[in-house]
């Protein structure tokens, strides 16, 4: 390995753009060695006064690309399995977005592939683990004092969703980081899913079911609750309360910055995830980094993206049938133990 860590960015948007920023100007140990995006003009932009990177329109070119030993997959979704699949054919170690793949049937093809190597290859990036909030909620909630978690009440709001933001991407693409959050702080499996659905916000476009309320059930008998709310107008928020035997905890109030001028005293309210999880996509992108440098895979693997997946699936079906569905998972193979 080089002495500085040679990455492929998958994807030039908004997502991968940001990566490709951290990595040049954040992150130690590593360098752009190639960018990989349908729109090479965008591309172009991402890496304008990046030295040594190459652009490519196809993401196996830039798999192939000179000095290229490990790769991030910033790309939409549906192009993920086919992604990860190519950098495992080339041993490539990799640290993809979520969702590892959006259906689970294309995450479990990629788990399969994943077994059939012998050795783990995959990070997922759900960024919540590495949130300094979060990691202080989970090693209390790891250490006992608060007693057995019985609940967990979550939010989750977006100022406006993007355009062609369906019913289902509630769930699926934005409620996928709680579905993660819930199995890591508890370490539980989710095994059921109901979605209720108040009324639609004014504010809301057409045929959009927003805001949602998401009920989960685990195999520990705790149950975890979601609003999600993704034209709320006002700000950026995330927040989680876990209720425990023997008291509860809060995380998610105190991100906002309090400014005080002669008009008065408020607080600004971070308007996306990239302003809200800055610190914590910094460390998700350095742990990565290290651990590959040392040929170690750490943080959330395929298994995790593949039950994310599951669940999300299931939660699809429980929004379109107004009931409860269960989650079916396969049994977990022995890599992930």
């Amino acid at each position: 390995m080089s002495e500085l860590l040679g990455v492929a960015v998958l994807g030039a948007g908004h997502m991968g753009a940001d990566h490709v920023r951290r990595l040049d100007r954040v992150v130690s140990g590593a360098r752009v060695a190639a960018v990989a995006d349908p729109d090479t003009g965008r591309a172009e932009e991402a890496v304008a006064g990046v030295d040594g990177a190459s652009v490519h329109a196809e993401a196996a070119a830039a798999l192939d690309a000179p000095g290229v030993e490990a790769v991030l997959i910033a790309s939409p979704g549906p192009a993920h399995e086919e992604a990860l699949l190519e950098a495992f054919a080339r041993g490539l170690p990799v640290l993809c977005e979520k969702p590892l793949v959006p259906e689970s049937a294309g995450a479990l093809r990629v788990m399969e592939a994943e077994v059939r190597l012998g050795r783990r290859l995959a990070q997922v990036g759900f960024m919540r683990r590495y949130d300094a909030e979060y990691l202080r909620l989970k090693s209390l909630l790891d250490g006992g004092r608060l007693g057995r978690p019985l609940m967990l009440h979550c939010t989750h709001r977006n100022v406006f969703s993007p355009p062609d933001f369906t019913s289902a991407m509630l769930v699926n693409s934005s409620v996928s980081h709680e579905i993660d959050a819930a199995r890591w702080l508890l370490g539980q499996e989710l095994t059921a899913v109901t979605v209720l659905r108040p009324r639609s916000s004014s504010s809301a476009p057409e045929g959009l079911v927003d805001p949602q309320f998401v009920l989960f059930e685990t195999a520990g008998g705790a149950l975890v609750d979601v609003e999600v709310f993704v034209n709320c107008g006002f700000g950026y928020q995330v927040a989680c309360e876990a209720v425990c035997e023997a008291g509860s905890a809060r995380i998610g109030d105190e991100r906002s910055l309090a400014v005080t001028t002669a008009d008065g005293r408020h607080e600004e309210v971070a308007r996306d995830y990239l302003v809200r999880f800055a610190d914590a996509y910094d460390r998700e992108v350095q742990a990565w980094v290290d651990a590959t440098r040392a040929g170690r895979v750490t943080g959330p693997g395929v298994w995790d993206g593949y039950a994310a997946s599951a669940v999300a699936e299931a939660g699809v079906r429980a929004l379109e049938s107004g009931g409860r569905v269960a989650v079916e998972l396969v049994p977990r193979p022995d890599l992930y133990a």
